[in-house]
């Protein structure tokens, strides 16, 4: 068991129920801050790792809810989840729930009212990193729900990354997590195409293809730090809903997003995603968006009917 706090640290006791890949990086966590962990999984070889380290292994679900004042669920979906839990519910009365598993909005309400019923108080989260990255103050974990629940028990849930609130409707983590899964995939898909490119580029020519990656994700990351600071800006027009266009026009990202298309083309690189994004753009300008800014393109993601 690691020796991570000082101390005074928080010492409560946690029990883990779902021991994938993800569940076990939570459980090792909380064991490396030195909390009393309890740990259960249906299949009882993936506790063996986790007990090793100094986990209590719980023979059933029913002793591994007994065991904390705090449960943190990380199972396969919902469905799993009562399944687990459902049959040995008697146990949550005067306990926290924080459920980890990957849900929507609608499933998270669902939970808050099956745990009240038996008297638990619940937490929503969403975990915003790989295994790899559990632990990390760095990473951020989203939570929502009541924020005194939340309070009470943020110590605790600084062990696994950085404890984000945000509100108390129970639905908000799901929905972030959601929103901010979009972003990882555009961004990723994006950064995809563009080493696509450049990678043609290279075979063209006969250099190196294989380096093509390595030499175009500095450039790119770099270039993120500039697009972070675009959404900074963007932000306060979108929650006016007005969009001066003094910087770069709906227009004029039309004309330069065609010569990425140009440019795809002419090297046969799959152009379905900016042909998508240009789509959007038009129906922006269509919608009387030309001559503002790109953040006006919101206007017909938020009701893709709009037309002016």
């Amino acid at each position: 068991m690691g020796s991570g706090g000082g101390a005074g640290a928080d010492r409560t006791a946690v029990t883990v129920v779902g021991l994938g890949s993800m569940g076990s990086a939570l459980a090792a966590a909380f064991l490396e801050r030195g909390h009393p962990t309890t740990v259960w999984n249906r299949s009882q070889d993936k506790a063996r790792p986790l007990a090793g380290r100094g986990a209590r292994a719980a023979a059933t679900p029913e002793e591994a809810l007994a065991a904390s004042p705090l449960i943190v669920a990380c199972v396969r979906d919902y469905e799993a989840l009562y399944s687990v839990l459902d049959p040995v519910a008697g146990r949550l009365a005067g306990k926290v729930l924080v459920n980890l598993t990957s849900g929507s909005p609608e499933q998270a309400h669902e939970a808050v009212a099956w745990a009240g019923s038996h008297g638990a108080d619940y937490l929503d989260g969403a975990i915003m990193t790989t295994p790899p990255g559990v632990g990390s103050p760095d990473m951020m974990f989203l939570y929502s729900g009541a924020h005194t629940v939340f309070e009470a028990h943020r110590p605790t849930l600084a062990a696994l990354g950085d404890p984000l609130h945000l509100g108390t409707d129970p639905g908000l983590a799901s929905l972030y997590d959601a929103a901010l899964l979009g972003l990882m995939w555009a961004t990723m898909t994006g950064w995809l195409h563009g080493t696509a490119l450049v990678g043609a580029e290279d075979a063209a020519e006969g250099t190196a293809e294989k380096t093509a990656a390595r030499a175009f994700t500095p450039l790119a990351i770099r270039w993120l730090t500039a697009v972070a600071g675009f959404l900074t800006t963007y932000a306060p027009q979108v929650d006016a809903g007005r969009y001066p266009g003094d910087d770069a026009t709906v227009d004029i990202q039309i004309a330069a997003i065609d010569h990425l298309i140009h440019a795809a083309a002419a090297r046969g690189i799959d152009n379905a995603l900016p042909e998508l994004l240009k789509s959007a753009m038009e129906r922006a300008k269509a919608a009387g968006h030309g001559n503002d800014s790109y953040a006006s393109v919101i206007e017909v993601l938020k009701n893709p009917a709009v037309r002016k």
